[in-house]
Order: structure tokens, then sequence, then C-alpha cells
């Protein structure tokens, strides 16, 4: 059953684009304003990986999900392993990766293909440290695990932030394809999400990241990057800026902003793809 779900995920990513987005969305085509290029490879442990942040100058950490090792990854920008940060913690299905302006590390535990988990978590790593505390949710929404009816599994997840002290969660809605932007506390407990907006996108959300100057965030999907154009506070999709076809790059997992212009995204097949502005 997996094998046949990802050789559908790919055959979708080879034919989708942004022309099928709802027309009330309000995305402009890019017309050549960005720039796609598959730039390296990363090592075979990780062609899963599915989260990425900045770490020092030049180099990144990510992980990959469930069932790999519960490592945090070092690479540099041509892929290659700098060092492994292994950490005692259960890696159930670890999906994205955000980090605050003092360092700290957030882990997303929160996959949930099958819509039946009663253990979502972000663990939270101090700098310098390997031993995390432990953010607790549940989904307001959620009464069965999983929901009898198909088009009411909507309560997976892949991407986050964190933004203004708090922690900003993108659903992979299979059931209805409309994205809810959730938050939480970004400190230990046990939490209720807090709906905080949502909209209806073709692409399943799969990687967040918000732009340095937090005027821009982006949204990742198998085939699409989608940008909205935010002004602070905490409500992001009232003003969509551009939809970025990403046609024939395979499952794309996590992106990341180098700076105010350009993105880093990873694949499934451990491929570090730059998205530039010309």
């Amino acid at each position: 059953m997996e094998k046949l779900i990802g050789l559908l995920l790919f055959g979708y990513t080879l034919i989708c684009n942004c022309g099928t987005e709802p027309a009330g969305n309000g995305f402009r085509k890019n017309r050549r304003e960005y720039k796609v290029d598959a730039y390296a490879r990363m090592p075979r442990e990780l062609r899963e990986s599915s989260g990425l942040i900045l770490a020092s100058e030049g180099t990144f950490r990510t992980m990959s999900d469930g069932g790999n090792p519960s490592h945090l990854y070092r690479i540099g920008a041509n892929g290659e392993v700098l060092d492994t940060m292994q950490l005692a913690l259960p890696n159930q299905d670890w999906e994205s990766l955000a980090k605050d302006p003092e360092g700290n590390i957030y882990i997303g535990d929160f996959g949930n293909n099958f819509h039946n988990r009663r253990n979502l978590r972000i663990f939270r790593l101090s700098p310098g440290s390997l031993l995390a505390d432990t953010i607790l949710f549940s989904y307001p929404e959620q009464t069965e695990f999983p929901p009898a009816d198909r088009k009411e599994r909507n309560f997976d997840c892949e991407a986050f932030i964190w933004h203004q002290g708090r922690l900003h969660l993108f659903s992979k809605s299979y059931g209805d394809k409309i994205v809810r932007h959730y938050s939480l506390p970004d400190s230990s407990g046990n939490y209720e999400l807090r709906l905080e907006e949502q909209i209806k996108l073709k692409g399943l959300v799969t990687g967040a990241a918000l732009r340095p100057d937090g005027r821009q965030l982006a949204l990742l999907s198998y085939g699409r990057l989608y940008l909205f154009n935010t002004e602070g506070g905490d409500v992001f999709f009232n003003n969509p800026y551009k939809c970025i076809s990403l046609a024939g790059r395979a499952q794309t997992e996590a992106v990341v902003y180098l700076n105010n212009s350009n993105l880093l995204i990873t694949n499934e097949q451990g491929r570090l793809i730059y998205v530039n502005r010309r």
C-alpha cells in the first residue's frame, strides 16, 4: 500500500501546476520571477529528509521521518553531512523542524497519516542540550480516531513555524483539502490547538517557513510552493502572493528561507532544490 501511495504521489508531482488553484485564492503566476533548480543530492541516510532549518551560516539542520534514527543532521550547501546529533527521543513520525530567535529547536513529531494518534507532540531542544521538553496537543474538532467519514480525515500535519512566541501548524488535509492554520504556546504543556484561519488549496501541505523579515510565509506541497505576503500578527492567508510550480521535483517535503529572496527545498529522494528570485 505504501509503495502504491508513493507511486501515485510521484505521478501527481509530474502533472500538477498552479493553474488549477481555485480562482478566488488570488495567487499570481510565477512568470519567471523565480527560478527553480535541483542543485545537489544528500547522502542515502537523508533520502527521507522531512524538516529543514538554518544552522550556522551556510549550513542547515535536517532529519528523516518516522522509522528512521532519532538524529538531527547538520549538512552543508552541497548536501554533505557535517555532524550528527543523536537524540534519546522517540521518532514515531518526525515531520518538521522550527527554530526561534533564542536558538531553541522544535521537532514536530506529529505525522498522523492514519488520523488515529493520541500522542501528538513537539519536542523543544534548548541550545547545546540533548534533553527536550515536550509540548503535547490535540485537535479541537477531532472526536473519532480515525474519523469514519474519509472526508473528515483532516488531522495530519507536516508543517509548522515559530512566530511571536507561538508555534503555528498547517494541516495536511486529505479529506476536504482545506488547509487549517492552528497555533499553540511554545512551552511544555498539554494544549488544545487554536484555529486561526483556513484556506482551500489543491496541494497537500508538507512544509512551511517564514521569511527572515517576517513579511512572507511559504507553504510547500507536492508540486507547488505557495507564497503569502504577511503584515505581522498571526493571520497569514489574507494576502496570497505567488504559486510556483515544482512539477517534476518529486515529493518535496521541507523548505527554509536562505534570505529574503531565496529558498531551499528538500525532497524525499534526497535532492536539494533552490528557488531563487531573479
